[in-house]
């Protein structure tokens, strides 16, 4: 369940709106390029009516027989275009209801939108994508809404911006983002933000962290390493404006040892108009192999 070995199921998470269109089509870029078959899957929240049982089972049926229609029609137009697809309707708690068909299908990959219009947002990402970064199996992509429209559009050929954080994470950052880079044939950008003993001690963590961590120069994948001293988040907001990334892919840690709930990859989630893909530790993987899901808090990247 990882990019390394090539991306094969990909969950998109549809609200049947304007929302997941961004999160739809950035799916199909990816899907089409890996060769990747993608599942709709729509959730019926009962917690979205007043009170459950005072709805009628006859209304509730109608909720998931309109859903899978439009589902339907929606997974047609995929295959039209060679992707083979599926569509999966559930009643439950959307994230629950994501992450079982996410272990249900052995995804590498679930892609949910945002409401966009000023980054991600906290509140939005709050109630479903920070849950599936903290929980998921696998690899988060997380797509703004208003991403593809306007001053955001992105740049056609846009390079890959890895935000380069050393932790257990990192191995499946560097080989997420090289994957991508090799796939779509772009940079790769190699950020990192230099802490201020770093900075003291005039150290260059450039070429160690390339070296280190096995970042190389892949035929039509050029790599460049970047260094700006300062706060990662603020680094990486000033290096997106700066590159005009078509993606940020940051490794995210499973432990905290930081106070609060949020920690720099929600941070970036929040922020940015860029989609975000938020890349656990393989280990993360290895355990969702064995059926082990116990809930686990985002941290410093």
């Amino acid at each position: 369940m990882s990019f390394e070995s090539g991306l094969k199921t990909i969950v998109v998470a549809t609200d049947l709106g304007d929302r997941s269109g961004a999160a739809l089509e950035y799916a199909r870029k990816l899907a089409s390029a890996y060769g990747a078959r993608i599942v709709l899957a729509h959730g019926i929240d009962p917690m979205d009516y007043a009170a459950v049982q005072s709805v009628p089972g006859r209304v509730r049926s109608n909720l998931s027989e309109q859903a899978r229609a439009v589902l339907e029609q929606m997974t047609a137009d995929l295959i039209r275009d060679g992707i083979h697809s599926h569509s999966e309707v559930r009643q439950g708690e959307v994230t629950q209801m994501l992450l079982d068909v996410t272990r249900q299908y052995k995804a590498d990959l679930i892609v949910i939108g945002t409401e966009g219009k000023r980054g991600a947002g906290p509140v939005v990402v709050g109630s479903v994508a920070e849950q599936l970064v903290r929980k998921a199996p696998c690899a988060v992509m997380a797509v703004a809404a208003d991403w593809n429209a306007g001053q955001f559009r992105p740049t056609p050929g846009g390079p890959i911006l890895l935000a380069m954080e050393r932790n257990e994470a990192t191995k499946a950052a560097v080989a997420a983002a090289m994957s991508l880079a090799e796939t779509f044939q772009r940079t790769l950008l190699v950020l990192h933000a230099r802490t201020a003993a770093e900075a003291s001690s005039f150290l260059n963590p450039s070429a160690t962290n390339l070296e280190d961590c096995g970042i190389h120069a892949r035929g039509n994948c050029p790599v460049r390493c970047i260094v700006k001293d300062g706060k990662p988040t603020d680094v990486v907001a000033a290096a997106i404006e700066l590159y005009h990334p078509s993606v940020l892919v940051v490794g995210v840690k499973r432990t905290s040892q930081t106070p609060g709930p949020h920690g720099t990859a929600f941070t970036l989630l929040a922020r940015s108009h860029v989609p975000v893909i938020c890349v656990p530790p393989d280990t993360v993987a290895d355990a969702a192999a064995q059926e082990t899901s116990a809930p686990v808090a985002v941290s410093e990247y």
